[in-house]
């Protein structure tokens, strides 16, 4: 009779281990919203002729522009360009906060709001920048391909996806500079991009590098009608869309 209950307890025992220490495993899913705050300053420049629809140029400042004194985006580039000519376009510059980086989409929500607010025509929209905003350039016409009739990219980083996503861009007029001595930004960052662009079958990409130049290429560009002038006769077409 003892054996008996001995063997009960034990089994009882056994049962409550295997009950106790089951261990389960549910799935399930979590949807979740994630909003940075990002403050975007910028400057923009109007035409005389504001009751008809005018072209826009996004220029995209570098580093040193970095900051909140927004007087620091009209140091180089069409900002400083109009200090002593004429364009009959918008020109807006954005400029990011110290210690941040370009938030493309932000960038893209701050056109939208440009669009809006003023008579843009949205087939004469074009994209520059350069060092950072060369890099911002880069992204944002990849980023919204459908958005830019021209882009023009000066002393700008390439990372791999945007080598690797360069076809979206190759119907977009586009023009290329560096300096061949830059010791900031590799000059293959631009030539790897412009051979990507060909492979795609560009039709009208060009690179420019400048031998005699370091990182600062965009000056002789910006501070020279030609590349306004080009820019402005760029229209987007079917081909863009």
């Amino acid at each position: 009779m003892a054996f008996k209950i001995k063997n009960s307890i034990t089994l009882l025992l056994i049962l409550f281990s295997v009950i106790g220490f089951a261990q389960s495993e549910t799935n399930g899913k979590l949807k979740t919203v994630v909003v940075a705050n990002y403050e975007l300053g910028y400057a923009l420049h109007k035409p005389a002729n504001t009751k008809e629809k005018r072209p826009l140029i996004v220029f995209i400042s570098g580093d040193g522009e970095k900051g909140t004194d927004i007087e620091k985006v009209k140091i180089h580039g069409p900002l400083k360009y109009l200090k002593t000519h004429q364009l009959d376009a918008y020109v807006l510059a954005p400029q990011c906060k110290e210690g941040e980086k370009w938030s493309i989409e932000s960038i893209y929500e701050l056109i939208l709001k440009i669009q809006k607010e003023n008579k843009i025509d949205p087939d004469r929209i074009y994209v520059t920048g350069l060092s950072s905003g060369g890099w911002a350039a880069w992204n944002l016409a990849l980023s919204y391909p459908d958005m830019f009739a021209a882009i023009v990219p000066i002393s700008g980083f390439v990372d791999l996806i945007e080598l690797e996503s360069a076809c979206k861009i190759a119907n977009i007029p586009t023009r290329i500079y560096h300096g061949l001595l830059d010791d900031v930004v590799k000059v293959d960052y631009a030539i790897a991009i412009y051979k990507e662009l060909k492979k795609c079958n560009a039709k009208d990409v060009q690179l420019t590098i400048f031998d005699d130049a370091g990182h600062d290429s965009w000056t002789r560009v910006y501070d020279n009608p030609e590349i306004y002038d080009w820019m402005l006769k760029q229209m987007k077409t079917n081909t863009n869309k």
